[in-house]
């Protein structure tokens, strides 16, 4: 039997998530179908968790999520991105498997886009789980730009077929090691797309204070 937690708000399903809040306030952020630039100058945070656990209740679990928070310019950007499995307590003759995959992207832009607090944490555990598959992949993209910058919708519809791949690993019957080698190509695949966009995005000016700010992509990976 496989059982799935409740939606996580996927870009599967064509959502993508905007906050920028005034001032020094925090951004809330929110499932929307298409991106929007928020006010500008505020602080602003994203938080994503993919969480399973299996067990002799659920010998399959799987939880997935696959969100992009698109922010303008900040005073501050935290981004928080955890991927937590576990198998507990299942018999040898029926052993358990445990998957979670989080895939989280974050733009940013403006002279502090460069200090972005970011996160990104993977934890697998087998507790009294003998022959247990049990994966946990977390994927972290943080793009920094020193003007307002946006994705274009094509990229945001690569982005989306991506984040169905994502999800179809829900049924999959592969080994662990061949579900992270479909998460790892993804995540390549993410980062392609997201390199090619800060590749079009504004520069500062030759007399700007930021003249020395190229816009650039970071990935953090941690599986386990």
């Amino acid at each position: 039997m496989k059982h799935r937690k409740p939606s996580t708000s996927t870009v599967a399903r064509a959502a993508v998530n905007i906050g920028v809040a005034a001032g020094a306030g925090l951004a809330m952020t929110t499932a929307t179908a298409s991106a929007t630039t928020g006010p500008s100058g505020g602080a602003a945070i994203a938080v994503d968790l993919a969480h399973s656990r299996a067990d002799r209740t659920h010998v399959h679990d799987f939880d997935e999520t696959f969100r992009v928070h698109e922010y303008g310019p900040s005073v501050a950007v935290t981004a928080n991105n955890r991927a937590m499995a576990e198998s507990v307590g299942c018999s040898p003759l029926s052993p358990c498997r445990s998957i979670a995959l989080s895939f989280q992207i974050v733009t940013t832009s403006g002279r502090n886009a460069r200090l972005v607090h970011a996160t990104n944490i993977g934890r697998a555990a087998n507790e009294h789980c003998p022959s247990c598959q049990t994966f946990a992949g977390a994927y972290q993209f943080v793009v920094a730009t020193p003007r307002a910058f946006t994705l274009q919708a094509g990229a945001r519809r690569e982005l989306a077929a991506l984040g169905r791949r994502a999800a179809e690993l829900q049924s999959s019957t592969l080994p662990v090691s061949r579900v992270r080698e479909r998460a790892d190509a993804i995540s390549r695949e993410v980062k392609a797309i997201l390199d090619r966009e800060a590749a079009r995005a504004p520069r500062a000016g030759r007399n700007d204070p930021e003249a020395d700010f190229t816009p650039f992509v970071t990935m953090r990976r941690h599986v386990v």
